[in-house]
């Protein structure tokens, strides 16, 4: 037990929280990717596949997955382009690739496999080397994922609040690196599978402000009954969203 970790989460939270603990517990509704018969199926929490689509991603585009494994969304992203344009799939943990190039091989058809590469770069450093390059970025940060946490009691008491402070952080730099790295007129959604406001609304905030001028922020569909709106974005919380989730997104385009 982590009193820490539920004392955070309940300021944010309130009344709602022994909820939202309760849904983590349950059963995740997810969906079966499977492109043929002949190929291995993926299944995918529905919300997520909904930040994927939040991309509108349209044939032709030039496209990245900034933080892909383990591959879910990329699946999706593929799947739209069928073949036209490009698909960068980025990863830097080679664990981590490992996993996604599993997906993309045993998944995806030969023909939408052929615009795909898969690379292993430092995803903040994007900005500086690829700047407006890409038509449409989807940067799903690495986030406390507070869903794993709670069923790992390794990772419930090695959490503390400046875990998600820290991650703030990172998730600000990715995304700033996503907006230099995006053509004018492209479009970034920043997600992630956190509670934490911190790693939310705040990183979003903050690049409104770094970036002002540069960007637009775009509404989202709510997707879902039950799902959220935010200050700067969508949260779809399991609780009210009957087993999907967590899962924040937020769209951005770029606009200078």
């Amino acid at each position: 037990m982590n009193p820490d970790f539920f004392d955070f989460y309940s300021r944010h939270y309130g009344d709602r929280w022994p909820l939202l603990l309760e849904a983590f517990l349950e059963k995740t509704n997810s969906i079966k990717l499977q492109f043929s018969d002949s190929l291995e199926p993926y299944f995918l929490d529905e919300a997520s596949q909904f930040a994927a689509q939040c991309l509108e991603v349209e044939p032709g585009m030039s496209v990245l997955d900034m933080c892909a494994a383990p591959g879910g969304k990329s699946l999706v992203l593929a799947s739209t382009l069928a073949g036209e344009g490009t698909l960068q799939c980025n990863d830097r943990s080679p664990e981590r690739r490992i996993r996604l190039q599993h997906a993309l091989e045993n998944t995806l058809p030969a023909d939408w496999r052929s615009i795909i590469k898969v690379t292993g770069y430092d995803a903040s450093r994007f900005g500086l080397h690829c700047k407006e390059s890409y038509d449409r970025i989807l940067l799903d940060a690495p986030c406390s994922s507070e869903r794993h946490v709670v069923q790992s009691p390794k990772h419930l008491a090695q959490w503390s609040e400046k875990r998600t402070k820290r991650l703030s952080i990172e998730q600000g730099s990715l995304l700033a690196s996503a907006v230099d790295a995006l053509s004018v007129g492209g479009v970034v959604v920043y997600s992630t599978c956190a509670l934490s406001p911190l790693e939310n609304d705040a990183v979003v905030q903050k690049i409104m402000k770094k970036r002002k001028g540069k960007i637009r922020l775009m509404e989202i569909s709510l997707g879902f009954e039950g799902a959220e709106r935010t200050e700067f974005g969508v949260h779809i919380l399991p609780d009210r969203c009957k087993g999907r989730g967590p899962i924040f997104c937020a769209k951005l385009e770029k606009i200078d």
